[in-house]
């Protein structure tokens, strides 16, 4: 009983933080609203097109601008108090679910309209994205770090499980337009916690441009990276596992229409498997304090293995069953490589450094994206699941034979 009461407390320590606690509890609200969206949009470019080419165009389309604005979002990050540009993006990113939510309501909304919204997500992202990642250490210091980026994993993974399941039922009694309303309500509990922290606990070093004689330049955050074999091949596997296996707004929705001949519910049933596998994995990064690079790259492994098979699976149901695997480990490896940039970079570039995860993360999608969806429109999803699996197992390779040359200079992170 007392081991498992330390498991507990060791599993759940960055909870002990008051204004962490109420981030979660937020992000929580936040991010079931988000996924909802994930799945109204996917859906409903498929609806207006059946194109896999016009799905990962409109998927680069909100992910082109972060791949280019998260340099600046990571230099604002690291100048502006990080609460006061979370009230304005999460503010904004609600008023754009709500309009595209009215037009979806009211039969107004067009293929082009959806660009546009994707761009403009694209856009907010690129602030609101490396500061939401580099809050997390804000919040609950450099100690508790990994602990509280396993926890917001879990979160996000509970959410992907969630999120889907709800949006399949909203979708078939009410239509895709209100997934966009409910999202757009969603985002109030974010403000309303932002609004309830303590801003004097927050552990802030912020640097400004009046004290600086010397301002950071754009090469710097790449140049810190470079500099560090760690950060390096941590954000190197990142990049080209984002950029073309964490395409699953792309490829799950093309396996479950055209693969298995499924509506928006198989869809909602796959994410929702890799959700509750992300849960999981969640929870065991959360619980896992210490970890190297060798940890980090096996995970990526056993990632790339997971997703492969997805593509062999016959059905439906054991396609869910796989994917629930690569919840796991796609969690293990984001949440852990995560951890390890803000943990090896210095608080002053922290967030510089997580706009550049943010770029190999998310902004990569924007490259990916429409590679994948070309790729599962005609050559098949299953080819666009394969490509995914081998790309995962092969970075993991090259950065085997990196750890192998330069073991001498690895840190334990």
């Amino acid at each position: 009983m007392k081991r498992i009461k330390e498991l507990g407390k060791q599993t759940f320590a960055s909870l002990s933080v008051r204004n962490f606690r109420l981030y979660l509890t937020g992000q929580a609200i936040s991010l079931v609203g988000t996924w909802i969206q994930r799945i109204a949009q996917s859906w409903l470019v498929l609806q207006l097109t059946n194109s896999g080419t016009q799905l990962g165009l409109i998927t680069a389309m909100q992910f082109l601008p972060i791949l280019f604005l998260a340099p600046v979002g990571g230099m604002v990050a690291d100048r502006v108090d990080k609460r006061k540009i979370l009230f304005c993006t999460q503010s904004i990113l609600a008023v754009l679910a709500l309009l595209l939510g009215i037009l979806v309501l009211t039969n107004s909304v067009q293929l082009w309209i959806i660009y546009i919204f994707a761009t403009c997500l694209g856009v907010i992202g690129a602030f609101d994205n490396p500061t939401r990642n580099s809050f997390v250490s804000e919040m609950v210091g450099t100690k508790n770090v990994g602990n509280a980026i396993g926890l917001s994993a879990t979160q996000t993974s509970i959410a992907r499980a969630v999120g889907p399941a709800v949006a399949g039922v909203v979708i078939s009694l009410a239509g895709l337009g209100l997934c966009f309303v409910i999202n757009a309500f969603s985002f109030m509990a974010v403000i309303i916690v932002l609004a309830m922290m303590r801003p004097a606990e927050l552990h802030r070093k912020y640097k400004t441009i009046m004290k600086e004689k010397k301002e950071s330049k754009f090469a710097d955050g790449f140049k810190y990276v470079l500099s560090s074999p760690v950060l390096f091949d941590a954000l190197f596997m990142m990049a080209i596992i984002g950029t073309l296996t964490y395409e699953f707004n792309v490829s799950l929705p093309l396996l479950a229409k055209n693969t298995f001949n499924g509506n928006v519910g198989g869809y909602a049933t796959l994410v929702s498997a890799l959700g509750l596998g992300s849960i999981l994995g969640g929870l065991m990064g959360a619980n896992k304090h210490k970890t190297n690079q060798k940890y980090l790259i096996t995970v990526a492994f056993l990632f790339g293995v997971s997703f492969l098979l997805v593509a062999f699976m016959p059905t439906l149901f054991w396609a869910a069953v796989s994917l629930f695997f690569v919840g796991i480990f796609s969690i293990n490896f984001n949440a852990w490589g995560n951890s390890t940039m803000q943990r090896e970079s210095d608080p002053s570039m922290r967030g510089q450094v997580m706009a550049l995860w943010t770029m190999a993360f998310i902004g990569s999608t924007a490259i990916g994206g429409p590679i994948i969806g070309f790729i599962g429109e005609h050559a098949g999803p299953r080819w666009a699941v394969s490509v995914g699996g081998v790309a995962a197992i092969l970075v993991s390779g090259i950065a085997a034979l990196r750890l192998a040359v330069f073991s001498d200079k690895t840190k334990v992170i």
